[in-house]
């Protein structure tokens, strides 16, 4: 048997006659939780609904959107009613809506309030605990897949804006069960090396499933203690996360995390131009402190100069020198006058002046003056001394003594 080989188109448009002529598929009722939403600028609506188990692209076109008497949102529990399709241009099998009701909220969005209303309660959201963004970042950490357009977009968003900042990727897996703790890893590491200064955390966007691992109260709580400040960049502009609310910045995308991130080259250099001008006008000021210090204080040198005191010690030397000149004289001219006067005492008293008289000096053999006849009861030698001279001679008593 030959089988016929199809187009693409023709197997699309077949698949699609089949389910537009089911009866069951072409008139459903069909129950589950919106996410993903997204109101286009056509005026027409796109979602996805889900259960536990699956979900399956919707869309409702402008026609019917208009007559929806409220607005839908995320985690929104709905009764969709309508048909199922394959929209050929891409293949892929959608419901579109005729009429929604309102059932109520999903689980996981009813999960999603009551974690943001506990953490808010217990200060993880409030404006005075969060960190101030450096103004220029030299490193920034980055935690998040690989692989993903997020870090493509930050990478490109920052190396255009500026070529002076350094960019460190922590990979991470950012869906799936447990990629949260992967994320905690990252902003953990950067903590504990210290080596950037500041952390962008996000992926792309997707449904609420997909971007759940950002709205886990672990993950929360370690953007809470980080001392690092964090940006998260999680999804598009309608999406939000626990996480935008745990960081200290939110950015509606990667990308504009990059812009809040990085500042601009010509920021930068506009900033390094005034501090540089500061810095001149600075140096100025303490240059000329120092020309009136270093005045001040040749002024002072020149009246405590020791030259100075040298030369007034020159002066306290010769009056020194005088004063000792003088002290000297006197003493000499007093040490004079006594030798003067011991010398007129001594004249005085000297007995060769009065042997001059005609006196005689006598002594005995051992030069022991005679002055008594006492001392000439026996015979000695004699000397004895006159002006001009002394004789010497044996002296007899008994011849001259009477």
């Amino acid at each position: 048997m030959n089988i016929k080989t199809l187009t693409v188109s023709e197997v699309t448009n077949y698949i699609k006659r089949m389910l537009d002529n089911d009866f069951i598929l072409s008139n459903l009722s069909v129950k589950g939780e919106i996410s993903n939403l997204k109101y286009h600028g056509s005026g027409h609506i796109y979602f996805t609904l889900k259960d536990s188990n699956g979900k399956v692209n919707c869309v409702m076109f402008k026609g019917n959107a208009l007559l929806l008497d409220f607005d839908l949102e995320e985690g929104m529990e709905v009764v969709i009613k309508g048909r199922a399709s394959i929209y050929p241009a891409t293949g892929s099998f959608q419901l579109y809506c005729d009429e929604i009701k309102k059932e109520g909220l999903g689980d996981l969005f009813i999960k999603f309030e009551k974690l943001k209303e506990k953490l808010s309660k217990a200060g993880y959201f409030d404006e005075a605990n969060k960190k101030p963004l450096p103004r220029f970042s030299e490193k920034i950490g980055i935690v998040t897949s690989p692989t993903g357009a997020a870090i493509k977009d930050i990478i490109n968003v920052a190396t255009r804006r500026s070529t002076l900042v350094d960019l460190v990727l922590y990979p991470a897996a950012v869906q799936g069960i447990g990629a949260y703790k992967e994320i905690i890893k990252g902003i953990n590491y950067f903590n504990k090396t210290k080596s950037v200064d500041v952390i962008i955390i996000g992926r792309g966007g997707g449904s609420i499933e997909e971007l759940w691992n950002f709205n886990e109260e672990e993950l929360a709580k370690a953007i809470f203690n980080s001392k690092i400040p964090i940006i998260s960049a999680v999804g598009h502009e309608i999406d939000f996360t626990i996480s935008d609310f745990a960081a200290d910045v939110r950015a509606a995308t990667p990308s504009q995390g990059a812009e809040i991130a990085v500042a601009l080259s010509s920021d930068i250099q506009a900033k390094v131009c005034d501090i540089s001008k500061i810095l001149d006008k600075r140096i100025d000021n303490k240059l000329k402190e120092c020309r009136i210090d270093l005045s001040g204080a040749e002024r002072i040198l020149n009246i405590h100069s020791p030259i100075a005191k040298i030369s007034n010690s020159y002066l306290e030397l010769d009056k020194l020198q005088d004063r000792l000149n003088f002290v000297i004289k006197t003493k000499l001219k007093r040490e004079k006058n006594k030798i003067e006067n011991f010398n007129n005492l001594l004249i005085a008293h000297n007995p060769v002046n009065v042997i001059r008289k005609g006196y005689a000096i006598i002594e005995d053999n051992e030069k022991k003056l005679i002055t008594s006849k006492e001392q000439l009861k026996e015979t000695i030698n004699l000397k004895i001394c006159l002006k001009d001279g002394s004789v010497e001679g044996k002296f007899v008593p008994e011849q001259y003594v009477k």
